[in-house]
Order: structure tokens, then sequence, then C-alpha cells
């Protein structure tokens, strides 16, 4: 894991020294602008296309903004199906902001049944993951859930934790 971040690092590093000359060198492909709602706002189609590009190539941000994008419905009709599946992909690499939408979406019942004890979990790992509103609204949720219910998903994120722990020892013992 360690090795990973440290390869990503010298990756981004040498894009944004590359990107730097793409200007002047007509071979160099620049790199392509961040995926951010008011580009999608300002250039609609262009954007929207390199969202999509990003999002699909797995890049958690574009995948958190594609979820916003259908969310919120301001530029196009509300879908909570499209944002359920970005907002989704960006929680399983631990997007914080992702997380705590997909709780919202869980625990209003936003597009699917409304589920406390999913919630309450993706709002515990969003929390985990830095967010502070997400801790809130852990506690929010939990008042109003049933013991049994709240023993339950304590349970399910033990098993989560117990699994992440378990990947990273293997990952350490690896050559």
């Amino acid at each position: 894991m360690f090795r990973f971040s440290r390869f990503m690092l010298l990756i981004s590093l040498c894009i944004s020294s590359i990107a730097s000359y793409a200007d002047d060198h007509p071979l160099l492909i620049p790199v392509a602008p961040q995926c951010t709602l008011e580009r999608i706002a300002s250039e609609p189609k262009i954007a929207l296309e390199e969202c999509l590009m990003r999002a699909q190539l797995g890049y958690a941000d574009a995948q958190f903004v594609l979820g916003e994008y259908w969310y919120q419905g301001q530029y196009t009709p509300r879908d909570y199906q499209q944002a359920l599946k970005w907002f989704e992909q960006a929680s399983v690499q631990g997007h914080a902001d992702a997380q705590l939408r997909l709780g919202t979406i869980f625990y209003r019942g936003e597009g699917v049944p409304s589920n406390s004890i999913q919630a309450y979990i993706v709002f515990k790992m969003s929390a985990i993951n830095g967010s502070d509103e997400a801790l809130d609204q852990a506690d929010r949720v939990a008042a109003q859930m049933q013991r049994n219910e709240l023993e339950l998903a304590n349970q399910v994120l033990a098993q989560i934790f117990r699994n992440y722990l378990l990947e990273l020892s293997s990952e350490t013992t690896l050559p």
C-alpha cells in the first residue's frame, strides 16, 4: 500500500512536470481540466464527456462529481439511480463525501428503500474517512434506531474492519 502511494505520487509529479511543457511542445498532451459541476455548467457536453471518461477510469473525484450531477438535478433531470451508481463507485474507494451522500440517500430512501442500518454503516465509514458531518449524521441515525438494528450495524462494521486489517497485514507480508 505504501509503495503504491509513493508510486502514485511519483506519477502525479511526472504528469505535472510534463503538463507545464505541453503548451510549448505540440506532441505532448496537456492534462485534462478537473471534473467539476461548475465546468459542466459552463461547458456541458465536453465537460460531461471528460468527467465520464475520468470516472470510468476510476477517479473517485470524477465519480463523486457525476453522482452530484445526477443527484442535484441542476443541469439535467434528477436521476437517483445514476447518482447511486457513481456515489457507490467513489464510496468503495473511500471518498468521504460520496459516502456521506450515499448514507443520506439510504437514510431518506431516495431511489432506494429507506434503510437506517445501511445509512448508519456508510455514515460511519465516511466519518472514518474524515467527514465530521457524517459522524454527526451517524449519531442522529443511531438515536432513531432500535437496539437490535444498532447491534447488527456495529457487527457489520466490525467485520468490515477485520477484513480490512487482514488485507493490510497480507499486503505487508508480500515481497
